[in-house]
């Protein structure tokens, strides 16, 4: 079985910066982690892989400082890595990421199950899992809670709801995104990280890729975020203080003012 994991770096939730020209998150020079979300997903690629045998591959889209996001997925336990970088990618939204990482994967060509995180903490928008399925038309079950079957053909896995789950069978190859309760990310190991230390991460262009340049970057995302500020911060309430037909007749003459 061959399992992709597609993983994202972030930056740390406390350094997070906007470019003020492009309305685009800084990367260059802070502090970056694996998108949460993402251990999920590596970790039930390898488990996968432990059961059923075959590898597993880590791809990343993100600038060059994104290859040591891959050499902890390696040191984690997975197999091969690919870094996907190219200036031409810079300020793609989420359809264009999606497009990107299809584009990988078809050059990767032999794959049975695709793996994301639910979402990335930076964006928090839940898209590009479900666009890379749509981008190479195969099916997709999102917030997967636990894959309870797997064979050459098909799985069963149970999918995380707002009340309950429900259980749902999908043909392969497919792509799921899991969310945290699918199981617990080990820690690196020892000869994971002297494996992690000696890789060598192969770096894909757009070019290597053969992506239409009209989908990739600003120029390819049909989103724009077009202004970015902070909230006014709210004033604080008032406590109502009296007898309970002081306080209500209070209450409705201010909300009458509001009005």
């Amino acid at each position: 079985m061959h399992v992709v994991v597609c993983i994202k770096q972030v930056p740390n939730t406390t350094q997070v910066r906007i470019n003020p020209e492009t309305n685009t998150l800084i990367r260059d020079g802070v502090e970056s982690i694996i998108n949460p979300f993402d251990m999920y997903a590596i970790e039930e690629g390898i488990r996968l892989r432990e059961k059923f045998g075959g590898k597993v591959t880590v791809i990343s889209m993100g600038p060059p400082q994104a290859d040591q996001a891959l050499k902890e997925a390696i040191s984690m336990g997975c197999d091969e890595a690919i870094l996907i970088t190219d200036r031409a990618f810079a300020g793609s939204d989420t359809w264009a990421t999606s497009y990107v990482l299809s584009q990988a994967i078809k050059k990767i060509k032999d794959f049975n199950v695709i793996l994301c995180g639910k979402q990335a903490s930076d964006g928090d928008t839940a898209q590009v899992g479900p666009g890379i399925s749509t981008h190479l038309d195969i099916p997709q079950v999102t917030y997967v809670k636990k894959i309870e079957e797997i064979s050459e053909k098909s799985a069963r896995v149970e999918r995380m709801m707002e009340e309950g789950f429900e259980i749902i069978e999908i043909p392969l190859p497919c792509l799921f995104t899991v969310v945290k309760e699918i199981n617990e990310p080990r820690l690196p190991s020892l000869k994971g990280k002297m494996k992690a230390k000696k890789a060598e991460i192969p770096k894909w262009s757009a070019e290597d890729l053969n992506c239409d340049f009209d989908k990739i970057g600003l120029d390819g995302s049909p989103t724009r975020v077009v202004k970015i500020f902070t909230p006014t911060p709210r004033k604080g309430g008032e406590i109502l203080k009296g007898d309970t037909k002081e306080i209500v007749d209070r209450l409705a003459s201010e909300l009458k003012n509001e009005c």
